[in-house]
C-alpha cells in the first residue's frame, strides 16, 4: 500500500531540487559579461576581454571627433572626443577633453576616460582635472584613476537603463563618490540645440556633497543635452551645439 505522506515528502523534495537547479541555470545564462552595476565602494572587477573598441551607447555615443558645446550662465563648456586612448586596468579607454571657460579664461581643464562593455554600459575610468583662477592653477582635487590608490570605476550611462536603477558613477574615497539613479526614460527636453523626446533622465548626487543634487538628461543619438541643479544651486547647463564625429 502506498504511503501518501511519503509520496508528498518525496514530491516536495523533488520540487525543491528542481527549483534550485532552475535558479542555478538562470544565474548562468548571462555568460561572463557584466550583469550588475556597482554601488558605493564595491569592487568593479572589470575584465578587459568584456570591453569593445567603440562607445556607441545610444544615450551617449562617443565617436572620435564628436563635440558638444554647453552654456551655463556666463560659462562655456566644450567636450571633445579625442583620437587618443589610455590603457587603464588593461582596457583601452577613450580620452575625452572637457574645457570650461568664462570671460575668455579657462577655469577648468579635464581629461576624462571612458570605455564601453559588451552589455552597452559606458564605464567611467577616471579623470585628470585642473581648476584655474586668474590663469593660475588652483587645484587638482577630483582627479582619480581606476585601480590607483583604491579608486574604482563606475558607470556613467547604463547599457540597459530601467527606472529605479541605481549605480556608482565614480569612486575614490574622499575625492570622487558620485552616484546616479534612473528617474525616467520618456522626458521631453528643449534646449538651444533642439527639442528631444524619449529622453533619459537621471538623478546625480555625491556622498561628498549631500546638499547637491542634479538632474541630467540624455537624448538618443546625441548624449547629454541638459543638466539642472535641483538643490545646492540653481544652475542650468544647456547644449547649444553638437557635431558628430566619424
Amino acid at each position: 500500500m502506498i504511503n501518501l505522506s511519503t509520496v508528498l515528502v518525496t514530491l516536495r523534495a523533488m520540487h525543491i531540487r528542481l527549483l534550485a537547479l532552475t535558479l542555478l541555470l538562470l544565474a548562468g545564462c548571462g555568460g561572463s559579461g557584466v550583469t550588475s552595476l556597482p554601488r558605493g565602494a564595491e569592487p568593479a572587477n572589470l575584465d578587459p576581454a568584456e570591453f569593445v573598441p567603440r562607445i556607441d551607447n545610444p544615450y551617449w555615443p562617443m565617436a572620435r571627433g564628436s563635440k558638444w558645446v554647453y552654456r551655463e550662465n556666463d560659462s562655456r563648456d566644450e567636450v571633445t572626443v579625442s583620437n587618443r586612448t589610455k590603457r587603464i586596468l588593461g582596457i583601452a579607454a577613450t580620452v575625452v577633453h572637457d574645457v570650461v571657460s568664462g570671460d575668455g579664461e579657462v577655469t577648468e581643464d579635464t581629461w576624462d576616460w571612458y570605455a564601453q562593455d559588451r552589455d552597452g554600459n559606458v564605464w567611467y575610468l577616471g579623470e585628470d582635472t585642473k581648476e584655474y583662477e586668474s590663469g593660475k592653477l588652483k587645484t587638482t582635487t577630483g582627479s582619480w584613476e581606476a585601480g590607483v590608490e583604491g579608486a574604482e570605476a563606475g558607470v556613467i550611462v547604463p547599457g540597459k537603463p530601467e527606472i529605479g536603477l541605481t549605480y556608482r558613477q565614480e569612486y575614490e574615497q574622499g575625492e570622487a563618490e558620485d552616484e546616479g539613479r534612473i528617474l525616467s526614460l520618456d522626458e521631453r527636453v528643449q534646449v538651444p540645440f533642439g527639442t528631444f523626446d524619449h529622453v533619459l533622465m537621471t538623478k546625480d548626487y555625491s556622498r561628498l556633497e549631500p546638499n547637491m543634487l542634479e538632474h541630467k538628461f540624455y537624448a538618443k543619438g546625441v548624449g547629454p543635452v541638459l543638466t539642472i541643479a535641483v538643490s545646492g544651486g540653481s544652475d542650468r547647463e544647456e547644449l547649444i551645439r553638437y557635431r558628430r564625429g566619424g
